[in-house]
């Protein structure tokens, strides 16, 4: 994900959110001490999670890495007492043990196969989907994450993906990756998916963590409206915990934990899937997000569990 230009709620265009039925209250971080916020995260935290984001790569490995077992296994231990569902990305170089494994751990998958505009590569990506759903290995597919928005692909070449992968696999629902307004901007896309894979993130957008939550709920509406009661999974959300900002938005411990426990108190109390971005920090993704994108996790790179220091 990188930045993206968008529109945030002022305040007085979340009065209208605050007082709908549909949009719970969102904690206020001015009301806790840091060791109390601390522990309102953990408590959140091991309450369990929807789905979280699987975080791949150790600290000094990169996307085109062969990704071992072991290490895929490592990590789904890690994951599996907080979380029923595991979402990945691609379906090469390793990504394949991550259904796999999942599976073997009780865990539902949402899997994605990597599209981009090496057409040799796609062939792989499409046919490895393909070959880990007939496993048993798949609940849902994903057809490309933000590939259109990179502009690496057409709509009619990603219809047709994904319009191979539906007639291959009749009774998984398929669908694709982007932010959420695409969806309202390419009907044609949407028409082609059985279900809405939305990604929502108000800190890409510059959105100051006090209209974040009730932004990020928006995102979701909009993703609603134009899937016109097609099921809606938000695929991807979350906030750095540190790596400086941008426009209105801050990276830092706090605003990550109030962004988390809003979002997962939402999850549950309106049944919203959610995907939690992300498991673990990534040091490879400071090159595309710069420092940022490497703390996005809600483990460090060492695979130690955040914020638990915090006073």
């Amino acid at each position: 994900m990188s930045f993206r230009e968008g529109h945030y709620y002022s305040h007085d265009e979340n009065k209208n959110y605050n007082e709908s039925e549909n949009f719970q209250h969102e904690i206020q971080i001015a009301e806790y001490t840091a060791e109390n916020l601390s522990k309102l995260w953990l408590k959140t935290l091991e309450k369990g999670m929807h789905g979280i984001c699987f975080s791949m790569y150790e600290n000094e490995q990169k996307p085109g890495d062969i990704i071992s077992p072991e290490q895929v296994n490592r990590r789904i231990q890690i994951l599996k007492p907080f979380t029923k569902w595991v979402r990945s990305f691609s379906c090469i170089e390793g990504n394949e043990h991550i259904p796999r494994i999942a599976h073997q751990n009780g865990m539902k998958t949402l899997v994605g196969a990597w599209l981009g505009d090496d057409l040799v590569l796609n062939e792989k990506e499409i046919e490895g989907l393909i070959t880990l759903a007939k496993e048993g290995c798949v609940d849902v597919a994903a057809v490309g994450n933000e590939v259109i928005y990179r502009k690496e692909l057409t709509e009619d070449q990603l219809i047709d993906y994904i319009k191979r992968v539906k007639e291959a696999l009749p009774n998984i629902p398929v669908g694709y990756v982007d932010a959420y307004y695409e969806f309202s901007h390419r009907p044609r896309i949407t028409e082609a998916c059985d279900v809405i894979l939305t990604n929502c993130y108000p800190y890409w957008e510059g959105c100051p963590i006090e209209y974040s939550f009730h932004h990020m709920q928006s995102m979701f509406e909009s993703a609603k409206h134009a899937g016109n009661g097609k099921r809606v999974i938000i695929t991807e959300t979350g906030w750095p915990s540190q790596g400086g900002s941008l426009k209105g938005a801050f990276a830092s411990n706090e605003n990550a934990m109030k962004y988390f426990i809003d979002t997962q108190n939402w999850s549950k109390q309106k049944d919203i899937e959610i995907f939690y971005f992300s498991s673990f920090d990534e040091g490879w993704k400071v090159g595309p997000e710069g420092e940022v994108g490497a703390y996005w996790g809600l483990w460090d790179k060492n695979e130690e569990l955040k914020y638990q220091n915090e006073k």
